[in-house]
């Protein structure tokens, strides 16, 4: 399946979840709730665990469950990103605390550069563990242990298997969309609603398109043998000659098959 395919499908998928509008409005009031909304984190790894067999959204039940699932997402995310939230959140404070905001002087340029660089690298490392995050939260979820979140040698052969350049450029036109979720929601006075709407549509439009994006990578389970008993034999009462299973007449002697 190319990535065409697979965001057409996810588009589909989630043009479902219109069907039922209740659990819609629900997803969209929980999203809003801190805390409660690990809920919807939780609905996106149903999502996740149910694709690709099911071509249906889950029925939005087993609340409990869904915020436990939702608190490893959170979790494992957070692991995963800690060092260069460090980095990112260091440098921009302390570039704070450089300013004096009653004053007309700036800090020094040397100490502006560093910590400069230090927010660049930040960025740039969380991209990285980004591309890796992905398809072990997805990872976890299928396999159905935390510990997998951090698989390291399973995850790079997943994305081995899908492809690295089909896999990258998933992650860019994924990033294109969530750049355009961001612009909408910037939108004065009907952003906020817009997104509000959009918000649980959007994240499982990722979660089913990141499930297909790993289907890609995971070999398809053996085909079990046939446990078809063979067909009797049968042979000719005239001469003894076997029959073929389909037949109504020897093909030797020409007698009717019995």
């Amino acid at each position: 399946m190319d990535n065409s395919s697979i965001f057409s499908d996810a588009f589909k998928y989630t043009r479902r979840m219109f069907d039922d509008l209740g659990r819609l409005v629900i997803l969209i009031v929980l999203i809003i709730i801190p805390i409660v909304n690990f809920i919807v984190m939780g609905y996106t790894a149903k999502v996740i665990r149910e694709s690709p067999t099911s071509t249906e959204p889950p029925a939005l039940k087993d609340y409990w469950e869904m915020c436990i699932q939702g608190l490893k997402i959170f979790v494992a995310s957070l692991i995963w990103m800690v060092a260069p939230i460090i980095m990112i959140v260091a440098s921009i404070t302390l570039v704070s605390v450089s300013f004096d905001f009653s004053a007309t002087t700036y800090p020094d340029p040397a100490t502006m550069g560093t910590l400069s660089i230090l927010c660049a690298i930040g960025i740039t490392v969380a991209f990285i563990i980004a591309i890796i995050m992905c398809i072990g939260i997805v990872h976890m979820i299928k396999q159905n242990r935390f510990s997998k979140a951090f698989a390291v040698r399973e995850i790079f052969d997943i994305i081995k298997c899908i492809g690295w350049g089909k896999y990258i450029l998933w992650l860019i036109i994924i990033f294109g969309i969530t750049t355009l979720i961001f612009a909408i929601g910037s939108i004065p006075y009907a952003g906020w609603l817009i997104s509000l709407i959009i918000g649980p549509l959007y994240t499982v439009f990722i979660a089913r398109s990141a499930l297909l994006i790993y289907s890609e990578g995971i070999p398809a389970p053996p085909t079990p043998p046939s446990t078809a008993l063979p067909a009797e034999t049968r042979y000719c009462k005239n001469c003894g000659e076997s029959l073929p299973a389909d037949a109504s007449f020897c093909p030797k002697c020409g007698q009717k098959a019995e």
